[in-house]
């Protein structure tokens, strides 16, 4: 314990943050003591203004600080194929990839029901009504007489139980659409020694293998 009770409190929030442990929690604590104080008023600015300034896209859920996101704002980008994603996080990933031009959509999260989440607790409804109403992505507004111009939906999620999970249901939401319903594919890293390759990943490789 370090018995004083705002370094343990500062401690003890930084643990919650995801891949934060104890130790890590309080080095980093101790590394704001001993920084100028300057760094403790702008880091505190920092993070009232993303509290303050930062929303979610009301049209594919990342996160913005305008009315529409950029890649929802984006005309060059190509209203055929959506990208569904479990964060926002995940989108700058696929972006530095360079090749996807598409549209996005955050589900916020993977169904997982030992965690108490369920489909009513994603962006599912609204990635149904998206489909189904149509909408003007330059705009971000529905029309009910507006069809979808999509042809294909890409589930980029994590390939965990969690993720195949939320596939499968989404697959099973989407069937009646007639859209062409893909996943990205897994297998062996580039550049990786097929020695050290898991079972699991192997058989992914395998059965999403191309042909040359």
């Amino acid at each position: 314990m370090l018995n004083i009770p705002a370094l343990e409190k500062l401690v003890h929030e930084l643990a919650r943050l995801p891949g934060i442990g104890p130790k890590t929690a309080q080095r980093l604590a101790y590394y704001v003591l001993r920084s100028p104080s300057e760094y403790s008023m702008r880091l505190g600015e920092a993070l009232e203004r993303v509290r303050t300034e930062i929303k979610t896209c009301p049209v594919c859920f990342n996160y913005t600080d305008r009315k529409i996101c950029r890649y929802c704002e984006d005309p060059h980008r190509s209203d055929e194929v959506l990208c569904v994603v479990e964060e926002p996080s995940d989108i700058m990933r696929i972006e530095a990839s360079g090749a996807f031009r598409g549209r996005y959509h955050v589900l916020h999260g993977t169904i997982s029901p030992l965690d108490g989440v369920g489909p009513s607790d994603l962006k599912i409804q609204e990635l149904l009504t998206r489909l189904n109403q149509g909408i003007d992505q330059s705009l971000g507004e529905t029309s009910v007489s507006q069809k979808p111009k999509m042809k294909e939906i890409i589930m980029a999620l994590d390939a965990d139980l969690e993720g195949d999970t939320t596939i499968l249901y989404l697959a099973k939401q989407l069937e009646h659409t007639g859209l062409r319903i893909s996943r990205i594919a897994h297998g062996v890293p580039i550049g990786s020694d097929i020695d050290y390759v898991d079972d699991r990943t192997m058989g992914r490789a395998l059965e999403n293998r191309i042909q040359l």
